[in-house]
């Protein structure tokens, strides 16, 4: 109760410093182009492109999901602007080494560890990353400006495609409230890439939130949450998972120059986890906790770099390549769980070859340091250990809807007994935006 009530009191202390949200893209985003008004009201001052940073400052900010539509409907004196548009994506892969079962999603923690003989290539197309979206903006431009965005895509069923919810938010006055990547995520900050899911080490989990983000100036802002709690233990004897109850709280302080198209985030997550002592018939919490730098700076006209270091105990969920992974907490021998210390950095460079077309490189490593126990669910020896990410990948917009690419990926994971095992994929895409 007493770490409960901790939390609610930092959460309340932070909202209350709360004040509008900053504009950030990816710096992989194409140039603004017009939205066609396709019922204009008389004349006003509203161009195509300002209709466009309308809808852009409203969407996220991750790279390859769209936030401008082509059209869109205008209400009465530009009082609100309502787009509707997608992505239709395919992509064809081949793998070799310990081929991952999985058309769109190169999960280094989803390589086979045990592999039947004969299986050593796999040839894969998907189009499960196509999708909609509809952005909803209301009195754009005033203080009391109301942005709705909703996107999904056909991930939901892995290869056999189904719905999956993306994004499904409402933000007004600087706050953000419905299903939206983590407070603690800096979407922005991800390698541009073919591969629908990035580097393992990417703390990019998507929850229910209530987040605020206030911009001060042209180089500060920040921005602090609550948020729907994640917790993936491996349990032991006389132990097991419970419902969570306090919210996962997620801050950050960042620094922006060069107009914005560089930064520099320091995040910190406040976590607190729940489990079952069935011995001592109780339930007991076990604190996380996580500190993060993460960012992207121009390295000049041809070069830039996108960055993220992240360390904390009791916070693998937030390492996609870990999420549900059991290792949050781990059994410690005295009939109890405890936390894992963990480790994840990446970095990326973005080669802009000419105006339509650029290549990315991207290392990212993985790291956990569960301590020994005798008795759990998952044997000890089966755990994650470390995982290694690598890819090169070349993109050519042949205009601004129409995009396509090469891409080479190589991915390891290493178990706490040494076992280890690998897998290479090559793919190509063909990308159509409305």
């Amino acid at each position: 109760m007493k770490t409960t009530l901790y939390t609610v009191a930092i959460l309340s202390v932070g909202l209350g410093i709360a004040l509008p949200a900053i504009a950030q893209r990816h710096p992989a985003s194409r140039p603004p182009h017009e939205v066609t008004i396709i019922n204009r009201r008389g004349q006003n001052d509203t161009t195509g492109t300002k209709v466009y940073e309308i809808f852009e400052d409203n969407a996220p900010k991750t790279f390859n999901i769209p936030g401008a539509p082509r059209f869109a409907i205008e209400g009465k004196d530009g009082k609100f602007y309502l787009g509707i548009g997608g992505t239709v994506k395919t992509t064809v892969s081949y793998d070799w080494g310990n081929p991952i079962e999985n058309g769109y999603d190169f999960t280094t923690s989803a390589i086979p560890m045990q592999q039947a003989k004969g299986n050593g290539g796999l040839l894969q197309f998907s189009a499960a990353t196509s999708g909609l979206f509809v952005n909803f903006v209301a009195l754009p431009g005033t203080k009391n400006q109301v942005g709705a965005y909703f996107n999904f895509n056909l991930t939901g069923n892995g290869n056999n495609y189904g719905f999956n919810l993306f994004y499904a938010y409402v933000k007004y006055r600087g706050f953000t409230v419905g299903y939206d990547f983590s407070l603690f995520s800096d979407m922005a900050a991800c390698p541009p890439s073919i591969d629908n899911e990035g580097p393992n080490a990417l703390t990019a989990i998507p929850k229910g939130v209530v987040d605020y983000r206030h911009t001060f100036n042209k180089h500060w802002s920040a921005g602090i949450g609550a948020e729907m709690p994640i917790a993936s233990a491996t349990t032991g004897k006389g132990t097991a998972s419970v419902s969570q109850r306090v919210p996962d709280i997620p801050a950050y302080v960042q620094y922006s120059w060069g107009g914005g198209k560089s930064w520099l985030r320091a995040s910190g997550m406040l976590r607190n986890m729940m489990y079952r002592d069935a011995v001592a018939g109780r339930n007991r919490d076990c604190v996380g906790w996580g500190v993060k730098l993460s960012g992207s700076a121009s390295l000049g006209p041809v070069v830039t770099a996108y960055y993220q270091g992240a360390y904390g105990r009791g916070l693998t969920s937030y390492f996609q390549d870990l999420y549900e992974g059991g290792l949050d907490m781990v059994p410690d021998g005295n009939g109890r769980l405890r936390n894992v210390e963990a480790w994840g950095a990446y970095l990326g460079l973005q080669y802009n070859i000419s105006s339509t077309v650029y290549a990315t490189t991207t290392y990212s490593h993985l790291r956990t340091y569960a301590p020994y126990y005798a008795e759990g669910e998952t044997p000890w020896g089966e755990q994650y250990k470390y995982g290694q990410y690598a890819l090169a990948n070349i993109i050519w917009n042949i205009t601004p809807q129409i995009s396509t690419g090469l891409e080479y990926i190589y991915g390891r994971r290493v178990n706490m007994d040494g076992t280890s095992r690998h897998d290479n994929r090559i793919q190509t895409m063909l990308q159509v935006s409305f």
